[in-house]
């Protein structure tokens, strides 16, 4: 018999941690690199990054899945607490190692190409239509999780990669849906930017999506369970 890996809830947490840094690092660092290099196109540096970042997503799911779940993101941890599937303090502690991934992850990214470490964006995005677009984008981005997890488990990675591409060029917004990902890109006046003023109904917004998701998926996909009497003949 083969035996199942288990893992501590610390390594669970680090798993959380290093993961989000390597995808901000990913998000701002071929943001950087796509605008330096993009001739001024934003439609060739928005491809580029876009590239990218559903690249690492897959690798990341994939590499990190069997460890923490790979959620990188509040907004899915939000939803697998709803769905029961983890508890309250181990979500606490992967929102928490998701937020202070990431923003390491962006002062990393800042220091390879030789920036101000410390930052803010000075990109604004606002306005209803963009909050419209995050909630959709998260709602998505939760929906394509909860259904391939049903449907084929395996996929989850390929899924969750293919989406968030596919999500940067459908949404107005370019598809953040993710708050720990919103807060840290305020830290970086890069391509990928967003104004601190305009990250928390981002963050606002991401979460209605994932709570909407999560019960439109329970309504919809989660099976019901019966209960199924045999009868009995009397003697």
């Amino acid at each position: 018999m083969n035996d199942v890996p288990t893992y501590s809830h610390g390594q669970k947490i680090f798993a959380e941690f290093i993961g989000s840094l390597f995808l901000l690092a990913t998000i701002v660092g071929s943001g950087i690199m796509a605008e330096n290099l993009s001739g001024g196109s934003a439609a060739l540096a928005l491809m580029c990054n876009t590239i990218a970042v559903g690249a690492i997503l897959i690798v990341l799911i994939t590499m990190l899945g069997p460890v923490s779940g790979a959620h990188l993101n509040p907004a899915v941890t939000l939803g697998f607490r709803l769905k029961g599937d983890i508890g309250s303090g181990l979500a606490s502690g992967f929102i928490a190692a998701q937020i202070a991934g990431a923003i390491l992850g962006v002062w990393l990214t800042h220091i390879m190409f030789d920036l101000s470490i410390i930052q803010t964006s000075n990109t604004a995005r606002t306005g209803a239509h963009i909050l419209a677009s995050e909630a959709l984008a998260t709602f998505g981005l939760m929906w394509v999780i909860f259904a391939t997890l049903k449907t084929k488990a395996s996929a989850v990675p390929m899924a969750v990669g293919l989406y968030i591409i596919a999500a940067y060029w459908f949404t107005s917004s370019t598809s953040f849906a993710n708050p720990a990902v919103t807060l840290a890109r305020s830290l970086s006046d890069t391509f990928v930017g967003i104004r601190p003023i305009d990250a928390p109904p981002f963050i606002i917004v991401q979460c209605v999506g994932a709570i909407i998701a999560f019960y439109v998926y329970k309504l919809s996909m989660e099976p019901k369970i019966t209960t199924l009497r045999a009868n009995v003949d009397e003697a």
